[in-house]
């Protein structure tokens, strides 16, 4: 393998969440404060505990057309609408074969869920019981897969090197991101499409999170709900789309005259083996994977002027976070710009991993952290620079960012960018 293989660089962006319908819309609506939090009209909703979410900016019946979007579940239909952006933003205009830069052998998907198809499921279960069996969908099959978005991106774009679909809860989408880098580094591709994409907003995840006591139940101003390190926080917001982003070995990028983004350091792995819902309250295993980041690139504490939290406003999560970062980083935390986007887009659960890497490689790209909203009384556990109130410009220089993205289950992922 060349050894230049190995340096892996972002060369195109693409989302669609509760902000906007593309990334740029997403990038302004993030610089903006602006909350993509709203009341949930939907009957269905009306006496849940819970009657909030982040909906998509962007339905995708809006962009896709009727018969492709039949035959995709809500989920994959983001992924789609996300990877046609990344796609195009990074300089392709036809699929691997036709676009003669890039060879279907050479190219791979990994494109992540942490649900999957469960709007379909639940749709088409009622179908069954409701009208009969003769009228559930005949494409519910592919529709309800956890690989079913990253299926139909790869089918998108003719990849060939492997199609892949991490499934870690909510470090999905981070996790298909540091696959993608692995599959570069070790020559089995040079371009790989990545991400995660949730559609997840329906009565029984709901009810079935509600009931975890893991969401806000702040009904009553469901732009503020959604409040990481603030003293009153209570809970997460569901959000909905997608975060997808093109990575490509440095020596393709640069022999195509790509435009980049960034570097993409590597990413960092643990498992906390604590419990299935719960973090490790001393941070642990954040702290574990932040130590395997460091020793598997050479990433320096002092290098890392930003940071977007994984931060889903629960009492627990978002302080076992900061004692992790304090553990590994030291007094360098103190010179780190923490970001929590989640306030504004909600949580994406698979998803976050996805559209929280593109705003963390647009942070860097602009040198501009995005604020965290909705934190009125920082709470004193919270020992870090937490950006608020307005966009905060990052230092000139080479500089780092890091993304972070933790699930149920214990899984922990660590991703590290930095600029070129």
């Amino acid at each position: 393998m060349d050894s230049t293989n190995r340096i892996v660089v972002v060369t195109g962006i693409g989302a669609t969440t509760p902000l906007g319908g593309d990334s740029a819309s997403t990038w302004e609506g993030m610089l903006a404060g602006r909350s993509g939090v709203k009341l949930l009209d939907d009957e269905r909703f009306a006496d849940l505990p819970v009657k909030i979410a982040a909906r998509a900016a962007v339905d995708p019946s809006e962009v896709l057309p009727r018969p492709l979007a039949r035959k995709l579940d809500r989920s994959a239909q983001f992924a789609l609408i996300a990877a046609r952006e990344a796609w195009a933003d990074a300089g392709y205009t036809a699929p691997a074969g036709e676009d003669e830069k890039i060879e279907p052998a050479r190219l791979g998907a990994v494109i992540a869920s942490g649900i999957g198809g469960v709007t379909t499921l639940l749709d088409q279960y009622d179908v069954l019981k409701e009208k009969g069996s003769r009228r559930v969908s005949p494409h519910t099959v592919p529709m309800l897969m956890p690989n079913g978005p990253s299926a139909n991106v790869g089918l998108e774009v003719n990849a060939q090197a492997g199609v892949h679909a991490m499934v870690s809860a909510c470090a999905s989408g981070a996790e298909a991101i540091g696959y993608a880098v692995e599959m570069i580094r070790n020559g089995r591709a040079d371009v790989v499409i990545a991400g995660g994409t949730e559609a997840a907003i329906h009565p029984l995840p709901v009810a079935a999170f509600a009931n975890m006591m893991a969401m806000s139940k702040n009904n009553e101003e469901p732009e503020k709900a959604s409040r990481p390190y603030d003293k009153g926080r209570d809970g997460f917001v569901l959000g909905e789309g997608a975060g997808v982003v093109v990575l490509e070995s440095a020596e393709f990028a640069a022999r195509r005259g790509a435009r980049v983004y960034c570097e993409v350091l590597g990413q960092g792995l643990s498992a906390d083996s604590h419990h299935i819902a719960q973090p490790e309250p001393g941070g642990r295993g954040i702290a574990a994977a932040m130590r395997h980041l460091l020793e598997t690139t050479d990433l320096k504490p002092d290098q890392v002027a930003h940071l977007n939290a994984h931060a889903t406003s629960t009492p627990l999560g978002d302080i076992a976070e900061i004692k992790a970062l304090r553990q590994v980083l030291g007094d360098d935390l103190d010179h780190v710009a923490v970001s929590a986007t989640k306030s504004m887009t909600g949580h994406l659960l698979g998803g976050a991993g996805g559209i929280e890497t593109v705003a963390t490689v647009l942070a860097l790209y602009h040198r501009l952290a995005p604020p965290t909203i909705n934190v009125d009384e920082l709470d004193e556990e919270v020992d870090a620079d937490i950006v608020r109130g307005e966009p905060r410009p990052l230092p000139q220089g080479t500089i780092a960012a890091i993304n972070n993205s933790f699930g149920f289950g214990g899984h922990n992922v660590v991703l590290a960018f930095r600029t070129v």
